[in-house]
């Protein structure tokens, strides 16, 4: 996932474009109103600019959540929507207007968030994230560790996640992705390369981290829903935390293969001496207990860093 996962997951919104004559007032805190229960990165930043702004949340009633897509309820007796560009096309709102400010927002990088009613974009705030100074580092230990292939989903436009792409060295990007289409890419990914694990730590990625033969979550920012969901919670939110467990994994089975062969080794060998006629009970005590603490004093080396 790139939001939260190869960003640092806390957006901060860096410019706000009025529509059709609404003041900043007012889409803010229609905003802060839809966004307050959210959390979601982006919809954190955006409660936390109209705050900072002094603007509180608008009286609101039936919020829900769109899963992939935003927020809607209804504000004032009005009906309220904020989300992202699918969003916008699907409610078929798209005015030329809206339709430029998008484009110039997202050609710069950033992810468009607009605010809107049933008749139009009321405006739309372009919203920065910065990427995790050690991402390209943590891609690049994963690719020595023996992964095939890195991939990055998201839900953001394809700019944005090019840019976070190409920052970060990974093979492939998928953007514009809903919590479904995450779940078929890593579906296509298995089928593709084989067992695949997804790291994550919002809603969205929640089934993807269910289909995934191993699922990592964000632990200390990821939602309740990702770390349960998950196999693995990074209570630290290190990232660099992933291509160890990668490495561990493999020392872990290392030492299960080395400790199976002692144990069947010595036993064996007390078996082929009792055979013969010359094994002992000390030896077959050695062959056991002995064995037991060799394998216990093995396994311990898992403990060094």
């Amino acid at each position: 996932d790139k939001t939260g996962t190869l960003t640092r997951g806390e957006p901060v919104v860096e410019v706000l474009e009025l529509l059709e004559g609404h003041t900043q007032e007012e889409v803010l805190s229609w905003a802060n109103a839809l966004e307050a229960r959210s959390t979601h990165p982006l919809a954190r930043a955006i409660v936390a600019h109209a705050d900072s702004l002094g603007i509180g949340p608008a009286r609101s009633a039936e919020v829900r959540e769109l899963p992939g897509l935003g927020a809607e309820g209804t504000i004032d007796g009005r009906r309220a929507w904020i989300g992202g560009h699918r969003l916008v096309h699907q409610l078929d709102v798209e005015s030329p207007a809206a339709h430029e400010v998008i484009a110039a927002l997202e050609a710069r990088g950033l992810t468009a968030v607009a605010l809107g009613t049933d008749k139009h974009v009321c405006g739309v705030l372009g919203i920065a994230d910065a990427i995790r100074p050690e991402a390209r580092g943590i891609v690049d230990q994963l690719h020595d560790s023996g992964i095939e292939h890195v991939v990055m989903l998201t839900g953001d436009h394809q700019v944005a996640a090019e840019r976070v792409a190409a920052a970060t060295g990974v093979d492939d990007v998928r953007a514009g992705l809903l919590p479904q289409d995450k779940v078929q890419a890593i579906e296509q990914l298995s089928h593709t390369y084989g067992p695949t694990a997804m790291v994550g730590d919002g809603v969205n990625d929640a089934p993807a981290l269910a289909v995934a033969e191993v699922g990592v979550a964000m632990g200390a920012a990821g939602s309740d829903v990702a770390i349960e969901t998950a196999d693995i919670a990074l209570m630290s939110d290190d990232l660099a935390r992933v291509p160890w467990l990668i490495s561990h994994a493999k020392r872990t089975l290392r030492i299960i293969r080395q400790n199976v062969a002692l144990a069947l080794g010595a036993k064996a060998a007390v078996l082929v001496l009792a055979v013969l006629g010359v094994a002992s009970l000390w030896m077959a005590i050695a062959a056991d207990m002995g064995a037991s603490l060799v394998v216990i004093a093995n396994a311990l080396r898992l403990l060094r860093t």
